[in-house]
């Protein structure tokens, strides 16, 4: 038996670019609670808790209203040599948001999609990276990780360097 017309309509819908939104908004807030990228000169930084993996953060770039980090682990990929996984966020300063841009090294919404994806593709690419996003975040703060188990790390050779896409 369906329920009637104005019982499934009693709690308004979320649309999908409201909970991306939402969610940019919380790990904006996640991210700058554990973290305090804003506050940090480019750089890498590592976290360490007990019995957990060490967390890199590297500052890439600080803008007036952006800040462009990397998180990852120190782990490596077998094949590229680059750490996985990891996510590459812009903070916003001003919108308080922070969104992922990608999840790894050459692997920009382009190569997973092509260049003309539809609203939908692209929507819900977006939904998946900032979700993984939200639940490494709960993840980490769950381990412990916050502004007090962060240290500067010495910057790689130059040789061995990763360069972060654009």
């Amino acid at each position: 038996m369906q329920a009637p017309a104005h019982d499934r309509n009693a709690l308004p819908r979320i649309s999908r670019f409201a909970w991306l939104m939402g969610l940019y908004g919380e790990n904006f807030h996640r991210l700058t609670r554990m973290f305090q990228p804003q506050s940090l000169p480019a750089g890498r930084y590592v976290s360490r808790v007990p019995g957990g993996l060490a967390l890199v953060v590297d500052v890439l770039e600080q803008h007036a209203y952006t800040v462009e980090l990397r998180l990852s682990y120190q782990l490596q990929d077998a094949q590229t040599g680059q750490p996985d996984p990891s996510a590459y966020v812009r903070l916003y300063r001003d919108a308080r948001q922070a969104e992922v841009t990608h999840c790894y090294v050459g692997r920009h919404w382009q190569d997973v999609l092509g260049l003309r994806p539809s609203v939908q593709a692209m929507l819900s690419h977006r939904l998946r990276m900032n979700s993984f996003l939200n639940k490494w975040l709960d993840y980490l703060d769950s381990q412990g990780h916050g502004p007090h188990t962060l240290s500067g790390l010495e910057p790689e050779p130059a040789g061995e360097k990763n360069v972060a896409c654009a």
